[in-house]
């Protein structure tokens, strides 16, 4: 081999074939199998790889959403302006003289993106499509003036944009994205898209948020919008006055209604029914011998749980009573086996939103899962297949089959 050719040194002399002789200043290398690098990874490392990928897949959709409302706003209020004298080169031009390093850049990678076929949609074949949040943010600075009439604080807008640019910089490097800080990210994400004016296609987010990957993906999971290990966890997250406060119609069917009766008090209840709420309570009659099966399963005393039933019963007699227009609340038990427990709010409109739970032999209502759902535009239109109403639906018709065969408490 010529000097000016790589040679790489033998290894070891010990082993069959290889030479002593090393030139002065090799560098001995090991062979692939001295090294014992271990290539596999073990149960732990694809957990953490796969939490990585998860926390990163949120963080990424919020970003995304973010990103496409700020580029329209920045178009919509830009555009006109620019557009008009300098055409399509109207970005170049706001970006002006300050901007000029980054605009130019992202001219050139919509040109390679061009010669290379990356443009998949005629839609994002503009200088504004390759634009980054960064770069979107000065834009709006830049110009704020324009913005200022549609937004009542520029501070609010950058205060938002500075705490997701910590998750935006992981994100885009795939560094690892902790709990915390995706946690800020997406409450940043949904108040800057909530300055920016994006509206809400669902009128139940006024009592429980829409999250970005619910809106995205739920229709996989029907209208099931969280899943709870029992009530506990729920309440943190929904507490009974975000709940319950402000419905129009509430519509509840259980054993004892102990979320509702033992969380929302008696007085909120009677201004609730005063402000026009329609409500309808179906308990589990506590002289029924389900109860006395349901005392069995769970290893209460006899007629414990009767009790706690007709106490509820007697304590919701007493807020009915308080009413100018008793027949606004109205109270029922029925005599069937309990299968689930259920609280439907505005269940008879867009805004529908409900708790439920199914009763399990050995765990009380308080330890048993909890599923909410959301009951506004959740219906699955799949190919070739007629329209699949959510869960919502299916308890509100079973709420309504119990409250045909149930009677009235006087």
């Amino acid at each position: 081999m010529s000097s000016g050719g790589l040679e790489l040194p033998p290894g070891d002399p010990g082993h069959e074939g290889v030479s002593g002789d090393i030139p002065p200043g090799a560098v001995s290398l090991a062979r692939p199998m001295e090294i014992g690098a271990e290539l596999d990874w073990g149960p732990e490392a694809w957990t953490e790889v796969r939490t990585r990928a998860q926390r990163a897949g949120r963080a990424y959709i919020w970003l995304n959403l973010v990103e496409q409302r700020l580029r329209a706003v920045v178009s919509a209020i830009l555009k006109p302006i620019y557009e008009p004298v300098h055409g399509d080169d109207w970005v170049v031009a706001a970006a002006g003289p300050a901007g000029q390093e980054w605009v130019q850049r992202a001219v050139a990678v919509r040109e390679v993106s061009r010669r290379k076929g990356y443009l998949l949609d005629p839609a994002d074949d503009n200088v504004l499509s390759f634009l980054t949040l960064p770069q979107l943010r000065e834009l709006m600075v830049q110009h704020w003036p324009g913005f200022q009439p549609y937004f009542d604080d520029r501070r609010d807008v950058e205060l938002a944009l500075d705490e997701l640019e910590v998750a935006r910089n992981v994100v885009s490097r795939n560094r690892a994205l902790s709990e915390a800080v995706l946690a800020q990210a997406e409450r940043a994400s949904a108040r800057l898209l909530e300055i920016l004016g994006s509206g809400t296609a669902v009128p139940s987010a006024e009592r429980l948020r829409v999250d970005a990957v619910e809106d995205l993906v739920g229709d996989r999971y029907a209208d099931v919008v969280s899943v709870h290990p029992d009530r506990v966890r729920l309440q943190r997250q929904i507490p009974a006055e975000d709940l319950f406060g402000g419905a129009r119609r509430l519509d509840a069917v259980g054993i004892g209604l102990n979320l509702l009766v033992q969380n929302f008090s008696g007085r909120r209840l009677v201004r609730l029914a005063e402000s026009g709420c329609r409500i309808r309570l179906l308990f589990l009659n506590p002289a029924s011998s389900s109860v006395k099966r349901r005392e069995r399963e769970l290893g209460l005393k006899k007629g414990e749980l009767s009790r706690s039933v007709e106490m509820n019963i007697l304590h919701m007699r007493r807020v009915r009573s308080r009413l100018r227009d008793p027949d606004a609340f109205e109270i029922h038990v029925f005599d069937e086996t309990p299968r689930f427990t259920a609280y439907l709010v505005d269940g008879d409109g867009p805004d529908g939103l409900a708790v439920v739970q199914s009763y399990l032999r050995r765990a009380r209502g308080m330890e048993a899962p909890v599923l909410v759902l959301r009951g506004a535009g959740r219906d699955v239109v799949r190919v070739g297949q007629d329209t699949e109403h959510g869960l919502f639906q299916t308890y509100r018709e079973e709420f309504e089959s119990v409250w045909a065969d149930s009677r009235p408490v006087s």
